[in-house]
């Protein structure tokens, strides 16, 4: 075998050669811009050299608290300018940032505490009595710090532990923060729905992070010093990187606490915000909203979903809102959207049909995205680009995880075959653009949030009364999905369904509760298997009669 010559007395030395990581992005903004306005929250204007320098606080807080490279520290906290500095601080003195999906319940909760081994936890006032509910389950006893948001107005409860503007108050400005030893480090750990066991923990890399926050501003054509609003969850992959992406164009963060009609369009206008991401539900919120609350639009706004394809009639409405929507598709495992519906301008004049239509598919790869195809997962050979033919929507590249923290196991099949294998059924169209078709694994997407069917069946299954359950999606106006359950009667049984429906809300999160609860009997395939693409269409029928 031949010696390349290019690699003779070519080495990789600290002055060409660097680990990737979004943390510069920051560093660089403070740098060139240092009085541009990083972010918005109420009252507050915080610049970006302000925003650089409490991140570096907060990275020194943390070191001097014993948070070194590969610790976990867990954030609950809504879209405020704290949870932006822990998406950067956390990882500039080396730790792990851990953000959970504030609309768990505390065993969720406790479960994921415990198996990223926790260390320190950042929790805002209005989740303080529900991590302590989840503290008292876990194992782990980390230390708690306490964000006293001044937009929060709700009730507020005794604490005694540090308060998160003391803490980063005594930290340094100037602290020297770590450059990740290698680009593979882990940046963030995120956890999965669990559909089936426990909740797999998705480590994700600095490499990853810095190629998918350029990829977003690259895909969505963001220009410097555009202005983003916070409607999607930050918990939510890490905000589908924006918290990273915005530094590294100069733009600034509009936070919100809630996503409520009134503010979002008071700061579309008034902010004059070009970029926000959300489940349709927040299209559907601000297109319903009273006629004294939706403000007009000077300027185009770029509005980018996911979840399930909004109808027809709900992208008219937008459009003529001064929205313009594009479609986005990804998973945890891939740092989230990985996949765009890149818009042809030809196709502007086709019928409005035809265009939802089209915008309802998910789309081709975003730039740092390697490889993207549906293959049949048995002999991961290509299915036929007919549009008709299905397979599993399959991932490759550098925006993929590096796999499921402390689960080999769950790993290696994910990566079977060379490739992501995202659990996802689509099809392939003649022009290479994907389209899901159905979800291996049953998920139910509501308001952008997934649903385990399997775990609302299993509660199901612990009611007394009922002997046979299976749980589908159903669409939802104003959530895109809703669970509806099917269920059998054990013999000899009656049923009261508000009861029924009490039982669920003891046991799970309010919106994995059904929607609808239908007494029947269930198909079965000859094997016994239930057939679930038969309730779906039933659960279709009742949507549309409801």
């Amino acid at each position: 075998m031949s010696v390349n010559p290019y690699n003779t007395d070519l080495d990789r030395t600290p002055a060409n050669h660097q680990p990737l990581t979004p943390l510069t992005f920051l560093e660089r903004a403070a740098t060139v811009f240092p009085e541009h306005t990083a972010i918005i929250h109420g009252p507050l204007r915080r610049s970006y050299a302000s925003f650089y320098a409490r991140a570096r606080k907060l990275a020194s807080a943390l070191a001097n608290k014993g948070i070194g490279r590969g610790d976990t520290v867990s954030v609950m906290l809504p879209n405020t300018p704290a949870m932006l500095e822990c998406h950067y601080g956390v990882p500039m003195c080396g730790g792990v940032l851990h953000s959970i999906n504030t609309r768990l319940d505390a065993a969720i909760i406790a479960f994921q505490l415990d198996h990223a081994m926790s260390k320190i936890v950042i929790v805002d006032a209005e989740f303080l009595p529900l991590m302590q509910e989840a503290l008292a389950l876990a194992e782990v006893d980390p230390l708690v710090i306490l964000v006293n948001d001044p937009e929060y107005d709700g009730a507020r409860i005794a604490f005694d532990g540090p308060d998160y503007e003391d803490v980063v108050a005594i930290g340094d400005p100037t602290f020297d923060w770590l450059m990740p030893e290698d680009e593979w480090d882990a940046i963030s750990i995120n956890y999965t729905s669990g559909t089936t066991g426990d909740p797999k923990g998705v480590v994700s890399h600095h490499r990853g992070a810095y190629l998918l926050a350029q990829g977003n501003a690259l895909t969505t054509s963001m220009a410097k010093h555009a202005v983003y609003l916070w409607t999607l969850p930050m918990f939510h992959c890490n905000g589908w990187c924006f918290p990273w992406t915005l530094s590294a164009i100069i733009g600034t963060h509009v936070c919100l606490r809630q996503v409520r009609a009134e503010p979002i369009w008071n700061a579309l206008s008034d902010e004059k915000v070009t970029h926000l991401c959300g489940a349709p539900i927040v299209m559907s919120l601000l297109i319903s909203a009273p006629s004294d609350v939706q403000r007009a639009l000077d300027h185009t706004v770029q509005f980018f979903t996911a979840a399930a394809p909004p109808p027809e009639k709900l992208l008219a409405d937008m459009k003529t809102a001064g929205f313009d929507v594009t479609h986005l598709y990804g998973l945890t495992e891939t740092y989230g959207p990985a996949v765009v519906n890149d818009w042809h301008e030809s196709w502007l004049s086709l019928p409005g049909e035809e265009q939802a239509r089209l915008k309802s598919r998910q789309g081709v790869r975003y730039l740092p995205l390697e490889g993207l195809d549906v293959l049949d997962p048995e002999t991961m050979k290509p299915v036929p680009r007919d549009g008709e033919t299905m397979g599993e929507v399959m991932f490759r590249g550098n925006v993929v995880m590096k796999g499921y923290f402390r689960n080999p196991s769950a790993t290696r099949q994910a990566f079977e075959g060379g490739w992501f294998h995202s659990g996802d059924l689509g099809v392939i169209h003649p022009d290479g653009y994907i389209q899901l078709k159905d979800r291996s694994k049953d998920i139910i997407i509501s308001g952008g949030e997934n649903i385990s069917s399997i775990e609302v069946e299993e509660v199901l299954y612990s009611y007394p009364a009922i002997e046979i359950a299976a749980v589908v999606a159903m669409p939802h106006e104003k959530w895109g999905e809703t669970p509806c359950a099917f269920i059998e009667l054990a013999p000899g049984q009656k049923i009261d369904t508000e009861a029924l429906r009490t039982w669920c809300r003891d046991r799970l999160a309010a919106y994995k509760v059904p929607g609808q609860f239908v007494v029947t009997t269930i198909p079965r395939t000859s094997t016994g298997k239930i057939k679930k693409f038969a309730l779906r269409e039933q659960a279709k029928d009742i949507a549309a009669q409801s």
